[in-house]
Parts: C-alpha cells; sequence; structure tokens
C-alpha cells in the first residue's frame, strides 16, 4: 500500500467529522437580542408588530403590559431545500468515505459503496430537529420625541433569520 491511502483516508475521515457536526449544527437555535429603532410612535408600531407575526402564522402567548412586552409564538417549518442539500452533502461525504474505504480495505471493497444509503439520514435529522415552536419576543423600551418627529426603541430577542426579516419588512434600523 503506497504512502497515499493511509493519508487520503485520514483527510477523509476529518472531512466526514466535519460534515457530521456541519449537519448537527444545521439545527441548532441561533437566537439574538437587537435593540432596533423606528420612525414611528409605539401604537402605531405595534399595530404593524402585530399584523407583521400574524401574516407569519405567530400568535401573542403572552402580553405584559406594565413592562411593554409582548411574546409571540410560532411553528418553524423545515426547508425542503436545505433537507435535500444536506442529503446530497452527506451522500457526496459517504460516497468518498466509502471509495476511501474500499481502497485500504480491497477485499470487502463492495461493501463500503453501501454507505451512500444512509445519506437520507443526514435530511432526516436536519427535518426532525429544525420543526419547531419558536418565540419572539419585544419590549418597548421608549419612545423618544425629537422635535416633531417621533421614534420608538424595542428590544427584539428572536432567531438571527427573524430578526432580519422583521428590519427589513418593518423599516426597522439597529440602534447605536
Amino acid at each position: 500500500m503506497t504512502p497515499v491511502i493511509p493519508s487520503t483516508f485520514v483527510l477523509t475521515l476529518l472531512m466526514v467529522i466535519g460534515l457530521f457536526f456541519f449537519v448537527r449544527a444545521s439545527t441548532k437555535d441561533r437566537i439574538e437580542q437587537e435593540k432596533l429603532i423606528a420612525e414611528q410612535g409605539a401604537e402605531s408600531l405595534l399595530t404593524q408588530i402585530r399584523q407583521y407575526f400574524a401574516s407569519r402564522a405567530y400568535r401573542i402567548t403572552e402580553l405584559n403590559r406594565e413592562n411593554n412586552q409582548i411574546t409571540f409564538e410560532g411553528l418553524v417549518r423545515p426547508s425542503w431545500f436545505l433537507a435535500i442539500f444536506l442529503t446530497l452533502l452527506t451522500a457526496v461525504g459517504l460516497l468518498c468515505l466509502g471509495l476511501v474505504l474500499s481502497m485500504v480495505v480491497p477485499s470487502v471493497g463492495q461493501l463500503f459503496w453501501g454507505l451512500v444509503l444512509l445519506s437520507p439520514l443526514g435530511g432526516w435529522f436536519y427535518w426532525k430537529g429544525s420543526g419547531r415552536p419558536e418565540q419572539v419576543c419585544l419590549k418597548l423600551d421608549d419612545v423618544i420625541d425629537q422635535g416633531n418627529q417621533t421614534q420608538s426603541l424595542i428590544t427584539v430577542t428572536a432567531h438571527r433569520d427573524e430578526l432580519a426579516t422583521l428590519k427589513q419588512a418593518l423599516n426597522l434600523k439597529a440602534w447605536e
């Protein structure tokens, strides 16, 4: 056996380990908190926020008027694209592992090609782990009057993708 095969095996094994952690990280919560400022009053902003979350199938689960907090909850659906993408990545990774194992152990090399049949597990793991209830917590911190312009400062705790969508939909800016 040439020294190329063991080194290729080690590199392929490292690639499979990285693939495992990549698939596992696809279901990780990415909750962030951000302070945002809106160029409108509190009542108008809260109406827009309620409409926005209602259109995204979120419902109000908690309303605390003393602290000016609202908690929305909705079910996050897994992405078909990401499930298929992770399945294809897993297939390629297991195909590479099977190829290298068939060179390392040529006597049973044909059996290692069967590893590719395990590739749907990557998409299945993502699908099962990412479909979950998601919460968005909003707190109206302050209303700032600057001359004739009213601005509202809100603190949002949510998934980072939901934060980005909310900022774009309601034209909110990050507060520094």
